[in-house]
């Protein structure tokens, strides 16, 4: 059927067409201002949507599961994009070809027509890596604290968190939320070596909520802020109140889950 002018039936019939795939990524965060495309830097989506447009011959846009931070890395995190062609044999080889070594694609899979990456994701797991130590070898990826650390004082004070809906003294100032209010399912502290590793669990994140946390417990490990006092700067509601934000090239996107009824 030739499509003459607006043909309202054969538009419907190219957007039956299209189907929606997921694809499952890592990022070293090093060299970019974070995942979302920006008009005068360099990010990840950017650099992910010109290797599938190039590789596939069309232009394709992907929408991530969420905007990780200028210099924050992923260890897994999903993107979904439409296509309605044929993809070309070994398609996560050929990518990954297209792609620079800080980026690596893992896998690519159908999903239904519905599904979205952002608002289908159950839950986001964030690692923040601390170190005590002088390491040649990770100084790029943790934080470096000098002073001793009270690690059972701060899990303490992640059990206070896990009390919270409403984070909004942890969120930056003038972000566009209609809410604060973040389930949190998991937050804890443990040793791995010379490095403390703090995990976070929740179904979403506020902007640079992760580092405003991780920057308020060290406070409290250090003896800055006593324990009690959380409770004072989450119920304040106050960016002002909470602890310092602590770099972002110690900061790993971990783990996206999704329920299984996405895929096709």
């Amino acid at each position: 059927m030739a499509c003459v002018g607006i043909n309202y039936l054969c538009l419907f019939t190219k957007v039956l067409l299209l189907l929606r795939f997921f694809i499952e990524l890592s990022y070293n965060g090093k060299a970019y201002h974070g995942w979302q495309i920006q008009p005068n830097a360099i990010s990840v989506q950017e650099v992910v949507e010109k290797a599938l447009s190039t590789l596939l011959n069309t232009d394709i846009s992907v929408m991530g599961a969420g905007r990780t931070d200028a210099g924050v890395h992923a260890l897994q995190l999903f993107a979904h994009f439409d296509f309605d062609g044929d993809f070309p044999g070994d398609i996560v080889f050929k990518l990954n070809s297209f792609l620079p070594n800080d980026i690596a694609i893992k896998s690519l899979f159908e999903v239904h027509g519905e599904a979205h990456a952002r608002f289908h994701a159950l839950s986001r797991t964030y690692n923040y890596k601390v170190t005590t130590r002088k390491n040649v070898f990770n100084y790029d990826y943790t934080y470096k604290v000098k002073k001793v650390l009270d690690v059972a004082l701060m899990n303490k004070a992640c059990d206070i968190l896990l009390q919270y809906t409403n984070f909004q003294c942890f969120s930056k100032v003038h972000t566009d939320v209609k809410t604060y209010n973040c389930k949190l399912m998991f937050a804890q502290w443990a040793i791995e070596g010379d490095e403390l590793v703090f995990t976070i669990q929740a179904d979403r994140f506020l902007r640079n909520m992760v580092r405003a946390i991780v920057g308020t417990l060290i406070s409290i490990g250090l003896g800055k802020l006593d324990l009690e006092q959380l409770h004072d700067i989450i119920k304040s509601k106050d960016r002002g109140e909470a602890g310092f934000s602590v770099p972002a090239h110690a900061l790993y996107l971990v783990n996206v889950n999704y329920p299984s009824s996405i895929k096709k």
